[in-house]
This record gives C-alpha cells, sequence and structure tokens, in this order.
C-alpha cells in the first residue's frame, strides 16, 4: 500500500513538473495578467461612462466571449489556469526546496495552498463562460446569505470579512516590500528589471487595497445582515465610485490593477516554474 502510494505520489510530481505544464503555467499567469487588464479596463468605463459590464473577472470572461473567436482564447485560459492550479499543488505539497528558512517555505506552501483554489475557480468560470458565454452571477451573494442564516452566522461571516482585509493588508506589505521578486529570476537588463518590479509593487498595492475593500464590504452584510453587500469585486469598485472623490480612487485602482497585468507578463516569463 505505502509503495502504491509512493509511486502515485512520484506520478503526480512528474506531471505537475513535466514540460508541456510548464508551458501551460506561463500561459495560465500571462492569461491572469491578461484578466487584470480586462478589470482595469471595465472599472475605467464605469468611472468615465458608468458602465454596466461587471468589473470583475466574470466580466472580463463574458468580455472575451463576446468577442471573434473570443470562447476559443477562453478554453485556453482555461487551459492555462488548470494547469496554474495543478503546478500550485505540486508547490503546497513539495515546492520550495530553495528556501532554507522552515517557517517562511511554510508560509509560501500555505499562500500556494490559496492559488489552487484561486486559479481552480478562475478555470470554472472561464469553461462556464466558454460554454454558455456567460460566467453567471451572485455566487458570492448567495453563499453570504446561506451562511447569515445559521445560528452565529453574521460572527461567521464577519471573521471572514476579516480575513479578507487582512489579506489584502497582506498583499499590499507585499507589494511595498517587493516581496513578489523572490521566486522570480528577474531580467539582466536594468530597464526591464525597473519596470518589472515597479508594475509588481503598484499592482499588488492596488490589488491588495481592492481585496481590503472587498474584506470591508463583508464585515458590513455581517453588520447589516445585507448579504447583497458582499458581492465581490464589481460591488467593491461600484462602491468606490460612489464615495466622495470615488472616481479619482477607482481611476487610480484601475491604473493599479493595469500595472499588475503588466507585471504578469513578466512573471509569466521569469517566474521559477
Amino acid at each position: 500500500m505505502t509503495s502504491a502510494t509512493q509511486t502515485a505520489s512520484r506520478s503526480a510530481k512528474q506531471v505537475a513538473r513535466s514540460e508541456p505544464v510548464k508551458i501551460g503555467v506561463r500561459v495560465g499567469i500571462l492569461s491572469y495578467g491578461v484578466t487584470h487588464l480586462l478589470i482595469a479596463w471595465l472599472a475605467l468605463s464605469l468611472a468615465f461612462g458608468g458602465s454596466r459590464e461587471r468589473a470583475d473577472q466574470s466580466g472580463a470572461f463574458e468580455t472575451v466571449a463576446a468577442q471573434p473567436l473570443g470562447r476559443v482564447l477562453l478554453w485556453v485560459l482555461v487551459i492555462g489556469f488548470a494547469a496554474v492550479a495543478l503546478w500550485r499543488l505540486e508547490q503546497t505539497v513539495w515546492g520550495y526546496t530553495y528556501v532554507s528558512d522552515r517557517a517562511q517555505k511554510l508560509r509560501k506552501r500555505a499562500a500556494s495552498a490559496g492559488k489552487v483554489v484561486l486559479f481552480a475557480v478562475l478555470a470554472v468560470l472561464a469553461a462556464r463562460t466558454a460554454a454558455n458565454g456567460s460566467a453567471g452571477g451572485n455566487g458570492g451573494q448567495n453563499a453570504t446569505a446561506g451562511v447569515l442564516a445559521l445560528p452565529g452566522g453574521q460572527l461567521i461571516v464577519g471573521l471572514v470579512g476579516v480575513v479578507i482585509v487582512v489579506v489584502g493588508a497582506v498583499k499590499v506589505k507585499q507589494g511595498w516590500d517587493k516581496r513578489f521578486t523572490e521566486d522570480m529570476d528577474l531580467p539582466t537588463s536594468p530597464h526591464a528589471r525597473k519596470v518589472a518590479v515597479r508594475s509588481g509593487q503598484v499592482g499588488c498595492i492596488a490589488k491588495g487595497v481592492a481585496i481590503a475593500l472587498i474584506g470591508a464590504l463583508v464585515v458590513l452584510a455581517a453588520v447589516t445582515s445585507r448579504p447583497e453587500e458582499a458581492a465581490g469585486l464589481d460591488v467593491a469598485l461600484r462602491t468606490l465610485a460612489a464615495q466622495p472623490y470615488g472616481i479619482v480612487l477607482l481611476v487610480a485602482v484601475a491604473v493599479g490593477l493595469a500595472a499588475y497585468g503588466v507585471f504578469c507578463a513578466f512573471d509569466a516569463r521569469y517566474h521559477r516554474v
């Protein structure tokens, strides 16, 4: 039994580290960047034109699906996202052997575990959009409503919101400290290196702010017992736009998300895979 388990483990490890999966990973990271560029465009459209398109991943995928050959491109994104999820799973179990500090290695593996879920969800959303032309919606709102209906549901939702805010704050700090460079072999060209680092800094900080804003709305949903407040990035950006100087703030976040998309192009090329 142990031998069979070890054989299966080795086989899974070999698949996750195979050259086709590595190519798929780089496609997936680049696809993640394209998704952020599209979200940034939708956010800018919301800021200047009051766009009704959803400024989130679902809206980005639906925008792609509406283009000529858009659904074919979405299936490419699905393959890339699935490859990243598989690679991150391998990183969670066996990865970061080059990190000597045990605590840091555990943190990186835990972060990879979260990204397994993230990219698996993105793959499902992209596949659903490619098949139906729509990603569906209100999943987060419905889930929040279900939890709020449970005994102690407000406390649970509130704690989830606080965790999301903390994740956003950590992302901001990682951007400020340039922690994203730890797993990259940065380009040797000084100009390219500078663009990669600066776009990563601005992008991570903007992404962290957006995540923290989503968490704040989840906390608000718990306090007010209104699950519609916890409907994800689109609602977060629209809430931001409705504040004093909200358009300026929304444009700043959109530019930051675009910077993250640019950074992902460098990450797709220079991340250690």
